[in-house]
């Protein structure tokens, strides 16, 4: 029992990150943006091969998000400057990614055994701290992202991201292209994305080309999770609630497993969960405007 705890919270935390740059695209940008199931196995391509040539595993994981980050910059390329519609462009660098994880990789899958990661710890190292090596250093950089990403958004160039979700033409009054700001909004949220393909690459020792199917309805079913659950946690901010909400939704997935369903049924078990969680927040949506209805009545 207490493996499977651990376990969640590893994945969730993984897969939080991911959920990070989601929170970025859908939430503050609202930008549909599917290049995101090609920027987490890119992530994973880029460390595999990096690794396979014997390149320090910590170097690979910020070199993996920069390549998410410039995969992401294509896709708002794609829109602001060509002008193609939000989901189509991230369809388009989402289709392109297949072709050039694969030529990163070399091969559709890759095994790391006997490779180097950042999960390996010199012996010296206390024994509870090798004993529990992946879940703290998960923690450490789950954390580290999130606290990163807060402060970001605290910047000046921060707000202007923000702003540029909830009001472009403030973003035009204060002289800034909204443009070129959302191209730098959707390429840190590939980074994050591509940085979580990279750890969860090492976690499991392995890549695969199809890992990224299903990355965008998880990480907005944990967005939604997360903010529906957390948002009246006034202490709490909503990056924090993201990462907790990817947490539940990796539970959930392995409650529903344990209960008998098979893992191959995974993608319909993802489904479900995230009707119910937007039927869940279209329900919470609705009761808050009715009750605001009362009190402006």
């Amino acid at each position: 029992m207490n493996g499977i705890v651990i376990s969640i919270f590893e994945q969730g935390l993984i897969y939080g990150i991911m959920a990070l740059g989601i929170y970025i695209s859908y939430k503050i940008l609202d930008f549909p943006d599917l290049s995101v199931d090609g920027t987490f196995p890119l992530g994973a391509a880029v460390t595999a091969a990096l690794m396979l040539k014997g390149i320090n595993p910590w170097l690979c994981l910020p070199i993996s998000a920069v390549a998410g980050c410039i995969a992401g910059a294509v896709t708002g390329i794609l829109h602001v400057k060509l002008k193609i519609k939000d989901l189509l462009a991230g369809i388009l660098t989402m289709t392109a990614l297949y072709s050039v994880n694969y030529r990163i990789a070399g091969a559709p899958n890759q095994f790391l055994m006997g490779k180097s990661t950042v999960f390996t710890l010199p012996e010296s190292m206390p024994t509870f701290i090798t004993t529990y090596k992946y879940i703290i250093v998960i923690f450490i950089i789950a954390v580290v992202m999130k606290f990163a990403l807060d402060w970001y958004l605290s910047t000046k160039s921060g707000f202007l991201l923000r702003s540029v979700g909830d009001n472009e033409g403030l973003v035009v009054t204060l002289a800034q292209n909204p443009g070129t700001i959302k191209i730098i909004g959707l390429a840190i949220s590939n980074g994050l994305v591509a940085l979580s393909g990279s750890l969860a690459c090492q976690r499991s020792m392995q890549f695969d080309i199809t890992s990224g199917t299903g990355t965008m309805v998880m990480g907005l079913a944990a967005v939604i999770i997360g903010i529906t659950i957390f948002k009246k946690i006034k202490f709490m901010r909503l990056t924090t609630g993201v990462l907790f909400g990817m947490i539940i939704y990796k539970a959930c997935i392995t409650a529903a497993i344990s209960s008998g369903m098979a893992s191959s049924d995974t993608n319909l078990i993802i489904t479900v969960l995230f009707v119910a969680t937007l039927l869940i927040n279209d329900f919470t949506s609705r009761k808050n405007k009715k009750k605001g209805g009362v009190i402006n009545a």
